[in-house]
């Protein structure tokens, strides 16, 4: 799958909805759940937030792009977005490296990072 870079009303959008503590915590839930997601009764057991404010949440992750939903059953289940994740990550990272290519390579933390910078 090609990666593709977000546009700044995208990348704005996606800031936006992530510039909000319990929106940043559900969206990192949704990325560490993977593939498989987490329906919103878990997720709110998870990070500790009344049901109804989580769907404000959640709508608005969806609403960026951020997240989607599907029905399973009679639950909904959410996943993150990855594809908007790294098309955010392409924005935010064009001119690394003075707009040269970047070289990931990792760190001595075990955390990636660009080789070139």
């Amino acid at each position: 799958m090609k990666k593709t870079k977000a546009t700044e009303n995208e990348a704005l959008r996606s800031l936006a909805a992530l510039a909000q503590a319990q929106r940043l915590r559900a969206f990192r839930a949704l990325v560490v759940a993977g593939p498989a997601g987490l329906t919103p009764g878990l997720l709110a057991v998870q990070l500790d937030i009344s049901p109804s404010a989580l769907s404000f949440h959640l709508k608005e992750l969806v609403h960026a792009g951020l997240a989607s939903s599907e029905p399973d059953g009679r639950h909904l289940v959410y996943r993150a977005n990855f594809a908007q994740m790294d098309s955010l990550l392409a924005y935010l990272t064009e001119h690394c490296c003075q707009g040269a290519a970047c070289e990931i390579s990792p760190r001595r933390s075990k955390k990636a990072a660009c080789a070139t910078c």
